[in-house]
């Protein structure tokens, strides 16, 4: 039996990696259990003009349009500020978190311990419980401030895959460059449910 895993979505800008990895992980019949913070939602309204719902109903009627999946798999939504979520606890049972995208805010906050809302909780969960966290930041340039906060995070045991494509496996759309990032940070958890043509040497 495949147990649920967390995904965080944070106010960064690419929120179409977040849809990916929904959409896919959805077709492969995984629980998710997603957590949007108060900036993703900011960040859908100016980046797409598309307002996100706040009621966790509504909100996963929202993202599988979005990802395109109207039935496959379990999507449990939770509103950003509920810190007495299932998620919350490290009693929960879950195989890991990811957190796609992820700004320097989240980076900056879980490696200093704050939990100021659920997606920030969460994550620290999985820290204190020795379990999968996974973070894709998308920003450029790194400063000297985002690489120490992403460099204590990494000495924590977190996974680092930051939302850089790769070539080789000759990308055709924009979907190809997002889908690989995706993969390789699900590859972190041992759940391989992409396409993607992977290096297999020269």
């Amino acid at each position: 039996m495949k147990q649920p895993l967390i995904l965080g979505v944070s106010g960064a800008s690419g929120l179409i990696y977040a849809v990916r990895a929904i959409k896919f992980l959805l077709e492969a019949d995984y629980t998710i259990e997603l957590v949007a913070s108060r900036a993703a939602q900011m960040v859908w309204q100016a980046e797409q003009n598309i307002k996100m719902p706040a009621e966790p109903d509504l909100q996963e009627q929202f993202w599988r349009e979005q990802a395109g999946v109207s039935a496959s798999g379990t999507l449990n939504c939770h509103r950003w500020g509920d810190v007495g979520a299932n998620i919350a606890s490290g009693s929960f049972r879950i195989s890991g978190m990811v957190i796609i995208p992820c700004s320097m805010s989240t980076v900056a906050k879980v490696a200093t311990g704050l939990s100021s809302d659920l997606l920030e909780r969460a994550a620290d969960v999985q820290i204190k419980e020795g379990r999968h966290l996974i973070v894709v930041p998308r920003e450029t340039p790194f400063s000297l401030i985002h690489l120490r906060n992403l460099t204590t995070l990494a000495e924590a045991g977190v996974k680092i895959v930051p939302a850089i494509p790769a070539w080789y496996h000759n990308p055709q759309t924009v979907e190809d460059l997002v889908d690989f990032v995706v993969a390789r940070a699900l590859d972190q958890i041992n759940i391989d449910c992409i396409p993607l043509s992977r290096w297999e040497g020269h």
